[in-house]
Order: C-alpha cells, then structure tokens, then sequence
C-alpha cells in the first residue's frame, strides 16, 4: 500500500498491485500508458519501490526465479493493443498481431529478459503458469501460452492481447520497440538458426 500510494503521489500511473504465489511476491500494473511512456512509468515505480523497502528495511527484487527451487517466477507480463484492436472486429487485428510474433519468438526473447535471454530460459519452463522458452504459443485465456487472448477479450471480439513472455527485470523500452516493430512496422526478420543456438545455449 505504501508503494502504491507513492506512486500516486509521485504521478506514475500505477493501476492496481495484488499478491502473487510466492510468499512476499507482490506484483503491481502500470497503465494505461501510450506507447513509449509504459517505460518511463514502469522504471520510476521501480525507482519508487526501491525507496520504499529502505524505509521498511527489506530488498525487493526484480530476479526472474527469487526461489530457485520453485516453480513459480517473476514476470513483466504486457496489455498490448492499439486503435484498431480496441475497435469493433478488432480480433482479427490481435490475431494477425499474434501471427507476426509467432514468427519473431527468439529475436523476441533475446530483449526480453535482462540478459539477453538467459534469464528467460530458466524462467519460461512450461511450468508455474509459463509457456516453454523453445516455442511460440498462444490460446484464449491460457497462463501456460507465449502470447494470450483474455476470454472476455474473445468474447466481445475487440480488446488487446497479453505477451506474457517478458520478464520482470525486463527493460520495457526495448520491449516495446520490439512489439511495436513487430506488430505495427511490419519488421519481418524471422528468427533465424543462429540466433535460436545462441539462446538455446
């Protein structure tokens, strides 16, 4: 709560925070922000979150397995969606969005994690409501998918997708240019067989 009204005060756009599976593991939304402005938003929570936990002397950290042995891990899990998306028929624009995705998934992974993807390998198991690191994947309303559709976002057929690929040290400017180069640029560089050893290494 302390974290939370900080952020109010300080004017990050802070949108809600509940606890996660871990004990001590709490997770907090940035949003709704446009475009590039998620990451300034999302680095000053941190910032803020960090001041905080001084007061109260405890470490918070961004670490994407806190517990080694467990399951569960930390993610930077990301709403995306734009005009058209939100619009009546937008599903069709989220799914051909997705579609674009699928075919970049390693050059994805490679900024979604602080480490060039080392992080994610660990992170991203199949297990603990997480996709595999070593394929793309996407369904309606699933946590243990690459990409999802929220069930109420396929049943009004207009919305945003979540990349639940990104993880919680994540940078979000690059994340972002990367979605936003994927899904609304037309970037096509496919992933090729090098880049797929390099991080499967």
């Amino acid at each position: 709560m302390s974290h939370y009204r900080a952020c109010l005060y300080a004017g990050v756009k802070i949108f809600g925070s509940n606890a996660e599976e871990l004990y001590s593991q709490w997770e907090f939304q940035v949003g709704t922000c446009e475009g590039i402005e998620m990451g300034d938003h999302l680095w000053m929570a941190r910032y803020i979150l960090h001041r905080v936990c001084e007061d109260f002397e405890v470490v918070a950290s961004l670490d994407t397995k806190p517990i080694k042995e467990s399951t569960f891990s930390s993610a930077c899990h990301i709403n995306f969606s734009t005009k058209e998306m939100r619009s009546e028929g937008g599903l069709q624009h989220i799914e051909e969005a997705i579609r674009k995705l699928s075919k970049c998934h390693f050059r994805h992974l490679s900024v979604y994690d602080a480490h060039g993807g080392a992080d994610n390998i660990h992170r991203l198991t199949g297990q603990g409501c997480t996709s595999t690191f070593h394929h793309f994947s996407t369904a309606v309303g699933s946590r243990e998918v690459s990409v999802r559709i929220p069930g109420h976002v396929s049943r009004m057929g207009c919305g945003y997708f979540e990349d639940r690929r990104p993880a919680a040290n994540c940078d979000p400017y690059p994340v972002m240019r990367a979605l936003v180069e994927t899904c609304l640029l037309g970037v096509t560089e496919e992933d090729d067989e090098e880049m797929k050893e390099i991080l499967a290494s």
